[in-house]
């Protein structure tokens, strides 16, 4: 019978050999399964990648097949409002256009009425009651132009007595020729603008012939007067100071002129030997026509 000690070191012999073959045993088994998982998340990645690919190449090719849907709508859009707007066209083109109203005529009593406004003169034309009316009308314009241009000129030019209307404000001239006037003033009477230019041409100098004025607010064609008057100077707005019928400005230019001491002088060149005396009123002939 063998000792102790040879069963106790057999036994550890037979247990270190079973623990040994249980540890390479299990090893083995969790690298074969480390394997075959591995593969099949190889599978899996392919499997995927190639769906992807497909699912993305589906995607561009249903996009371009939208695009070129909507491309083809609006072209056929496009084709049915030209279409559409041809036809109209053709029906506008078609359908009967109305007379114009001046040569629409009524029936019965209307007809009679529309015949009766014309009027003809032997060997010309005729003319409606509309046509009529508008020569009237040019007539009328004409006239009040022309009314307007003698005003201006029996102000420009003439005595103010002749003046062909008697709104005119006339300024004494102390016997002389009505011709010799040479500075005028259109102004209006409530005006502040006017009132500093006539207070320093009328009152500051001593100006022979005297300045002429001409309130457009009361003359009877005053308006008319202005509005000519923008177009002969460029000026539309009051006082207009005219110098030999030359425009030197309104109020601030007359000011102007006269705090650079060049008033005086700009008469004498406009007036030329029209201008009899232009000077500085002096104090005592200041006080003395206050008195």
């Amino acid at each position: 019978m063998p000792s102790m000690r040879r069963v106790k070191v057999f036994t550890l012999l037979i247990f270190l050999s079973v623990m040994i073959l249980l540890f390479y045993t299990a090893s083995y088994r969790q690298s074969r399964a480390l394997d075959s998982r591995t593969v099949g998340d190889f599978y899996d990645k392919t499997v995927n990648a190639l769906n992807s690919q497909n699912s993305k190449q589906e995607t561009s090719k249903n996009r371009v097949k939208s695009e070129e849907d909507e491309m083809i709508a609006k072209k056929m859009a496009a084709s049915l409002k030209e279409a559409a707007q041809v036809a109209k066209d053709n029906a506008n083109a078609k359908a009967p256009k109305p007379d114009p109203p001046s040569q629409v005529v009524g029936v019965g009593s209307a007809a009679e009425g529309s015949r009766g406004d014309e009027r003809s003169v032997a060997g010309r034309k005729k003319f409606g009651a509309g046509e009529a009316q508008k020569a009237v009308k040019e007539v009328e314009e004409s006239e009040e132009d022309h009314q307007i241009e003698v005003e201006l000129n029996a102000i420009l030019k003439k005595s103010p007595s002749k003046s062909p209307c008697s709104g005119v404000e006339e300024w004494a001239l102390g016997g002389r020729e009505a011709n010799l006037v040479t500075v005028i003033i259109f102004s209006k009477s409530y005006c502040p603008h006017s009132r500093r230019a006539k207070g320093i041409l009328l009152e500051k100098y001593i100006i022979d012939p005297a300045p002429y004025v001409v309130e457009l607010d009361q003359h009877p064609i005053g308006a008319g007067i202005q509005a000519h008057l923008a177009k002969l100077t460029g000026r539309r707005t009051v006082p207009n100071v005219l110098i030999n019928a030359i425009s030197i400005g309104g109020g601030d230019d007359v000011a102007g002129l006269d705090s650079r001491k060049e008033l005086i002088d700009k008469i004498k060149e406009l007036g030329g030997k029209k201008m009899l005396d232009v000077r500085l009123r002096s104090i005592e002939e200041e006080s003395h026509g206050l008195r």
